[in-house]
């Protein structure tokens, strides 16, 4: 099918959810962009074209663009707050060592630490340099604003009109310090990610022109036509379909297709095309082997790592494992819809991209497929779904961290039954800490990376996790697919995981996703006591307390002393839903319900007291209590 219809057929499918509201809308942005890059100075030239489309109802009398290369320079933003921040990144602000390799530390112990960004010399900076700026060929008035270019139009944007930006702009590739860079650790010369001015997202909430400090982004759909003229040794891969694979080779061009190039051309021009992304990203080196393998639906899988033969046989074994993850990843969130993914040796750590991951490629198999495993979710939820992560990161990195732990888990020889147990165990360190932050607090904002990190990832995760155990493991994963389906190549909302879940089981969720991502309220119940009757009948009481701040279900699992298990369910009154059984091999009683305001509850086993052996809170373990110890009774 022509790739124009098929693209058009999954935006017409993803937008029923809307199809009674005349509200909803989002702004289009269409590239075409022609760059040469100078690979003896890693500097490059370029030409944008911007067809820009206001489908807001508000007339737009500025735009702004992000100019991400300028945040790695001395004094940037970035560099300011990698060394003012109270536990910095490594990566930013590595120990200082003696000549012999031992660490240095000041007159208090504490770890001497550098700036790499303040030592940028002017041929290792950052920058992007926009020059002759038109709006329908009239000259606009622009201002360069740190990683922000604001621009007073020249004519006012209207509602539902459309307007073509032209730019001029130079760019100067930093020596790799974060996500994007030259020359990295592992020796790839190129990782190109947030390299050419990108307009900033407006929507429903107005512009969101987040200078770049270090976390993540947001951007605005469209499409891109990418020329990249560079050295013809070099060997590039990243977003897109290269629409000119059988005059430039190196593995791309069809299988019954010679290639046939010009051997006096010194540079040869690739030239890429994305539909329906929010993004563009491409990383380059001469040494990159490339490997394509066949995933579900006839989709290709590329692999470009560098020609070592210390990690050739890794990148060999990570090939099979990840033609099954994004099978498994289309079976539990939805189908995949583009025709390629590539995963890049290059940048740091491993950071998704539209269609793409850079990645480190020199660890071991496990963790390679771990970093694999989770960047590959990110295309799912960040790059189809495409939610703010500036504002809910965790709705990206928790999310993906959630279906990475589940195909890992698939993927191992013993199975867990519970495999976000070491999450909970991260989460309830972080609130023991007492530096927890809520998830709603903005990515730039937390007061230190761990706190980022925890609300992010392990809370972001759990927000899932635990709903299984709100709402049923089934109601959850059919949840999950409504929000995919209702929602790809759009940018839902918090609120829209919820209303999905809500749908789908009848439940009343607000106050989870209240209590969970706006507070840093906790959730712990216990056993306070256990007494058998005192009139002859069988029958021992049970009371329960609620000593967190956030209200919960509760299920109960008594175990008695002949073997048997019984289970008891005790409904959330302000959720008007009851569960189904998790366990259905169990017999299980359900209880009156439980109002949040009032912190105890009691309820009856209809045996003696000395015929159980043991009571246990939540046996599943997937509700986040931040004190286990007070879940259990048993008799010793």
């Amino acid at each position: 099918m022509n790739k124009k219809i098929l693209f058009g057929l999954i935006l017409i499918s993803g937008s029923s959810i809307f199809a009674q509201s005349k509200n909803y809308w989002q702004q289009k942005a269409n590239y075409t962009m022609d760059v040469t890059m100078d690979v003896t100075t890693y500097q490059y030239k370029g030409k944008q074209k911007l067809v820009y489309t206001n489908n807001s109802p508000d007339t737009l009398k500025r735009v702004y663009y992000h100019l991400y290369n300028n945040a790695f320079q001395p004094g940037s933003e970035m560099d300011v707050r990698s060394r003012t921040i109270a536990d910095p990144d490594a990566r930013f602000m590595p120990k200082v060592k003696d000549a012999q390799g031992k660490e240095i530390k000041d007159a208090n112990g504490k770890d001497i630490r550098e700036s790499r960004i303040a030592k940028l010399q002017p041929n290792e900076i950052g920058y992007l340099k926009i020059s002759n700026f038109m709006q329908d060929k009239i000259p606009a008035k622009t201002k360069e604003v740190g990683t922000i270019l604001e621009v007073d139009l020249a004519k006012p944007i209207l509602p539902g009109k459309s307007t073509t930006f032209t730019l001029d702009f130079d760019g100067q590739v930093p020596l790799q310090i974060r996500r994007s860079g030259r020359n990295n650790a592992e020796g790839v010369e190129l990782s190109m990610s947030q390299w050419y001015p990108k307009m900033a997202e407006f929507d429903f909430e107005g512009w969101h022109a987040d200078p770049y400090i270090a976390r993540e982004f947001h951007g605005v759909w469209g499409s891109f036509d990418v020329k990249i003229t560079i050295d013809k040794n070099y060997v590039l891969g990243g977003t897109g379909y290269l629409k000119n694979k059988n005059k430039i080779g190196f593995g791309y061009e069809d299988k019954d297709k010679k290639v046939k190039k010009d051997p006096n051309a010194k540079m040869l021009t690739w030239h890429f095309i994305a539909p329906d992304v929010h993004d563009f990203t491409w990383a380059a080196d001469k040494n990159y082997l490339h490997d394509v393998v066949k995933g579900p639906n006839d989709v290709d899988l590329h692999f470009l790592y560098k020609n070592d033969p210390k990690i050739i046989e890794n990148w060999k074994a990570l090939q099979p494992k990840m033609v099954f993850v994004m099978d498994y990843y289309n079976k539990v969130i939805g189908q995949y819809p583009y025709k390629q993914y590539s995963f890049i040796q290059g940048g740091d750590g491993g950071m998704e991209y539209a269609m793409c991951t850079l990645m480190l490629g020199t660890g071991t198999l496990k963790g390679m497929t771990g970093t694999a495993t989770h960047e590959l979710a990110h295309c799912w939820f960040q790059h189809i779904l495409a939610s703010n992560e500036s504002k809910h990161p965790w709705m990206d990195e928790g999310f993906a961290s959630y279906v990475e732990d589940l195909a890992l888990n698939e993927m191992a020889e013993k199975k867990e039954q519970n495999p976000f147990e070491s999450t909970y165990k991260s989460y309830v360190k972080l609130v023991e800490s007492g530096k927890e932050q809520p998830m709603s607090t903005h990515g730039d904002r937390f007061d230190e990376n761990r706190s980022y990190t925890i609300a992010s990832y392990v809370k972001g995760e759990i927000f899932l996790s635990q709903l299984e155990y709100v709402i049923g493991q089934e109601n959850l994963r059919t949840a999950l697919k409504r929000y995919y389906n209702d929602f790809k190549f759009k940018h839902p909302t918090p609120n829209d995981i919820k209303r999905s879940a809500e749908r789908v089981s009848g439940a009343n969720l607000d106050w989870y996703l209240t209590d969970w991502t706006e507070t840093t309220n906790t959730i712990d119940y216990g056993i306070k006591n256990v007494e058998g009757a005192t009139d002859g009948v069988q029958r021992t009481g049970v009371s329960l307390e609620r000593i967190g701040r956030m209200p919960m279900p509760i299920d109960v699992l008594v175990e008695y002393t002949d073997g048997t298990k019984e289970s008891f369910y005790i409904p959330l009154r302000m959720m008007s839903f009851q569960k189904p059984n998790p366990t259905p091999e169990i017999k299980r009683t359900v209880l009156n319900d439980w109002a949040w305001a009032d912190p105890n509850y009691f309820f009856e086993i209809p045996k003696a007291k000395a015929s159980i052996k043991k009571i246990t809170i939540d046996p599943s373990g997937l509700m986040a209590d931040v004190k286990k110890e007070n879940n259990v009774y048993e008799v010793k």
